[in-house]
């Protein structure tokens, strides 16, 4: 049976070549030649999704639209039935309208088991762990899925968030185990994703991307594929490269982030703005603090930092101590509400949002929502929670703004939304507020 070891081929060796073998590698460049025009999309293109949340229904939509058949896959019957019927069940502007013009062109399906393509694109979670290391178990069951269907000459893209070596050690493996040859018989690549909830459709053509491949004739089939419909540049690289660029990125915000966070709460402490402080401090020509707030949250910046600690934590001890700042903010958040409600004899808390960022409907490691959450254990007071994005919350009723402002004698505002930016004044007059987003300086 093969193995990784055997199947991915390192960078050619640029010294002369034994004639036969010259010969075979000719003819297996030849063969790549023939295979790549396949891999451009259009409709020829035939594109299997796994996994169909915030990054994977955007995708295959979009390629549905440039005209590939596609076959998105899910695990939930439920979300599979929603897409077939043109719907979405995520909130994303203009996703609704691209979802419903590439189901009714026939050009997009849902299914939950995958079908044989030309190329599958693995968009499913990776998250962390109660102990803080990666789970990579919705990956290896997304390869293992796709492996009994993988035919010759097909290309294989993992897009999920991961550690370095995943691509290699979890894909590429488990392909290898169903005994294709990595880099002749199929083509494995990383390509991480490079998006800004609400602005997903623009940006997935938009910005430059970073492709890695297993071997060098995967990473140049890949990049073909890419090339194809983002607009951005395409930097091609080896997917373990690919992994730490992506994690790379996002533990550089973690950090910066901790870095306003942690003032933030200096400034508190030494009862001054820190608003006031960063807008001052900003001015200055070579200096760019970021916007505190309370905590992180997102698929990426809260979790990936943690890949990159998993991996060497002797040796990441500035991204393991930007993350516990962040970890810890929305405790001295809690903190700070306690505080308020001692003050008043029968405390009501208006809790303005509880989605991980403004704007969006999205409450994956949501700090907005871990702190309402942990208000409502410790039973602080009567929590009147305002969500403009969510029609319903399992456990929250939702009540809209203006009768949690005309109820409450605390305001926490968790999340700038654009409504909660209209709010007038006069309607905190007599309130205790906590403003953790600075919109009321």
């Amino acid at each position: 049976m093969a193995t990784v070891t055997d199947t991915v081929n390192a960078a050619e060796p640029r010294s002369a070549l034994p004639a036969e073998l010259e010969k075979s590698q000719v003819r297996k460049r030849a063969a790549l030649m023939r295979r790549r025009a396949s891999f451009r999309a259009g409709p020829e293109l035939r594109v299997c999704v796994v996994g169909l949340g915030y990054i994977g229904l955007p995708t295959a939509s979009l390629l549905g639209t440039k005209g590939c058949q596609v076959t998105g896959v899910d695990v939930s019957s439920e979300v599979v039935a929603t897409i077939n019927e043109g719907r979405i069940h995520i909130e994303e502007p203009d996703l609704d309208l691209m979802v419903k013009s590439a189901v009714q062109a026939g050009k997009l399906r849902a299914s939950t088991t995958p079908v044989e393509a030309d190329v599958y694109i693995l968009a499913v979670p990776t998250p962390i762990a109660a102990d803080k290391q990666p789970d990579l178990s919705m990956v290896q069951a997304a390869a293992r899925s796709i492996a009994p269907v993988v035919g010759k000459g097909a290309l294989v893209i993992l897009e999920s968030t991961s550690p370095v070596g995943t691509t290699e050690t979890i894909v590429a493996r488990e392909l290898a185990a169903a005994g294709l040859v990595i880099g002749e018989d199929v083509f494995v690549a990383y390509c991480p994703e490079r998006v800004l909830p609400g602005r997903i459709l623009t940006e997935l053509v938009e910005n430059d991307r970073v492709v890695g491949g297993v071997g060098d004739t995967s990473t140049e089939v890949a990049l073909e594929f890419y090339q194809s419909f983002v607009r951005g540049e395409v930097v091609g690289v080896d997917s373990r490269t690919a992994e730490m660029v992506k994690l790379a990125e996002n533990s550089f915000r973690d950090v910066n982030i901790a870095y306003a966070n942690e003032l933030s709460m200096v400034c508190a402490r030494a009862g001054v703005s820190v608003w006031e402080v960063i807008r001052i401090a900003n001015r200055h020509p070579r200096v760019k603090i970021l916007q505190p707030g309370p905590g992180v949250g997102g698929h990426c910046i809260a979790v990936d930092p943690w890949f990159i600690v998993a991996s060497d934590p002797q040796g990441a001890k500035l991204i393991r101590a930007a993350r516990e700042v962040n970890d810890a903010k929305p405790h001295w958040v809690i903190e700070r509400v306690k505080q308020c409600a001692a003050k008043v004899r029968e405390p009501v808390i208006a809790c303005l949002g509880l989605t991980f960022k403004a704007d969006v409907d999205d409450l994956r490691e949501s700090p907005a929502l871990d702190i309402v959450k942990e208000l409502a254990r410790e039973r602080v007071g009567e929590l009147l929670v305002v969500e403009p994005h969510l029609l319903f919350h399992p456990e929250f009723e939702l009540v809209p703004v203006e009768e949690a402002l005309s109820r409450a004698n605390i305001v926490l505002v968790l999340v700038d939304h654009k409504p909660f930016k209209r709010i007038r004044r006069e309607a905190l007059h007599e309130k205790l507020l906590i403003d953790t987003r600075g919109l009321f300086l």
